[in-house]
């Protein structure tokens, strides 16, 4: 059996914390067993460890997040990148290519797809094991879980089940996507469930559905494709199509933790940073990235959140509407898979050039890879540890106060030998992220270059 893990998201919701960048599931703000802090997609990949499932997981993702993840998980679980967003159909429909052209995948293995943002506790991911065995006996095509609603929901899709047939696994009658309270309430008087979002089928089921689509099965051939892909979710593209569909009940711990509203219920305490809250402000909760205090007084069932990206006061039941208010803007936070950075400050010269100032941490034992840049020249102001800096294939060792300065068009690159901050200031014609000439990843190969 091979897991696939949908990352790919792009966070609007859980603004301002959550950006395309650092979607829901990327936030540290739960805690795990040894009271450290973690994100969802932590929680999960340390739960398959624990079963023995992660060595078999690959992630979906987008380029824009593969910093993150490396920072988060690692460097030892395989990633899948789609060149688009396209829904979840395009994204399963890419990675079934992948474990067939690339990794060799036998046609009749067992593919299960989970969220990367759900929060379960660990006898959910016990089920995994029975998937396939429940495909083999029952010859469904598709297999689900379903969670009993305990409130009737528009924001969940139901699967109404055939209760008439007593096993581990249910046949599914009906798919009904978001319905009103009205309706919802019905359902749940029908025995229906939520949908998780977790899917199981053989490899070759999709296979053959993209066959059946005029689809390139080969992985080259589909990523070539993929711009011209329809949005669409795997739901609506091929389970609600599908005739041969079961469905396994789960009784235990499942959220969605998609809103701040469901967020803040997994919370161990109701401020997150600095802050304080007033006696009287019941039901309410603040997450703060920032240096600043917030300071809530007199208010109730309500979320303050504040990062590098802005400030969000909501009460918690209509926070999921600041998707109307905000607009695609560059993040001011950003996790590498060497460490992090935020944007301090921006502005132009008045000379046909710009600046940006970033603040930038280096974990102990990373480093940032070996690269030019074409249009920008940088001065780094180490403000605390220690490390190597290289410059035009010149190795030197760094401490607090040392200014460095990079000219347009040099090579450069740091490894932090203690955790190492620094002041980044980027002044030339064109400030842009993607203005990076990258010559290696690898610190030992950058070293082989010095003179």
């Amino acid at each position: 059996m091979k897991i696939l893990l949908l990352a790919g998201g792009v966070g609007k919701r859980l603004w301002p914390l959550s950006n395309h960048v650092r979607s829901k599931q990327f936030l540290k703000l739960l805690r795990n067993d040894h009271d450290q802090l973690e994100s969802t997609i932590q929680r999960i990949c340390r739960q398959l460890d624990s079963l023995g499932l992660l060595a078999s997981t690959s992630i979906i993702t987008c380029q824009d997040q593969v910093e993150i993840i490396r920072n988060q998980i690692g460097d030892d679980v395989q990633l899948i990148c789609e060149p688009y967003q396209r829904g979840t159909f395009a994204s399963i429909a890419l990675a079934s290519t992948f474990l067939h052209s690339k990794l060799l995948i036998e046609p009749d293995e067992t593919i299960c797809v989970l969220p990367a943002d759900c929060f379960a506790d660990a006898s959910f991911f016990q089920l995994i094991n029975l998937f396939p065995k429940c495909l083999r006996l029952s010859c469904a095509k598709i297999l689900l879980i379903g969670v009993p609603p305990s409130f009737p929901s528009n924001q969940f899709g139901y699967i109404v089940p055939n209760m008439n047939h007593p096993a581990q696994y249910y046949p599914i009658e009906q798919f009904i996507e978001k319905p009103d309270p009205i309706l919802a309430q019905t359902l749940i008087n029908k025995q229906a469930l939520w949908n998780c979002g977790v899917f199981a089928f053989p490899l070759t089921f999709m296979l053959q559905y993209l066959k059946d689509k005029g689809l390139p099965a080969d992985y080259q051939q589909f990523l070539a494709s993929y711009q011209q892909l329809p949005t669409i979710s795997f739901d609506h593209e091929v389970v609600e199509k599908a005739s041969d569909t079961i469905v396994i009940p789960f009784h235990g711990l499942w959220k969605d933790l998609g809103s701040w509203s469901s967020i803040t219920e997994q919370l161990d305490l109701n401020i997150v940073g600095k802050g304080n809250l007033s006696t009287d402000s019941t039901n309410a909760h603040i997450v703060n990235e920032l240096s600043l205090p917030i300071h809530v007084i007199g208010l109730s069932n309500s979320i303050i959140a504040a990062s590098p990206d802005g400030i969000l006061i909501a009460d918690k039941k209509q926070s999921h509407r600041i998707k109307e208010m905000i607009k695609d803007e560059r993040p001011m936070y950003v996790e590498k898979r060497w460490g992090s950075y935020q944007i301090l400050h921006q502005k132009g010269t008045g000379q046909g050039e710009e600046s940006l100032t970033k603040l930038i941490k280096v974990e102990s034992g990373r480093n940032m890879s070996y690269q030019s840049h074409r249009w920008r020249k940088e001065i780094w102001t180490v403000l605390s540890g220690c490390g190597e800096f290289i410059l035009d294939d010149q190795l030197f060792s760094i401490h607090s106060g040392d200014v460095l300065k990079i000219p347009v068009g040099v090579k450069h690159g740091v490894k932090a030998i203690t955790p190492l901050e620094l002041i980044e200031v980027q002044i030339g014609s064109n400030i842009d992220e993607n203005d990076i000439i990258c010559y290696t990843d690898s610190w030992e190969e950058a070293r082989k270059r010095c003179r």
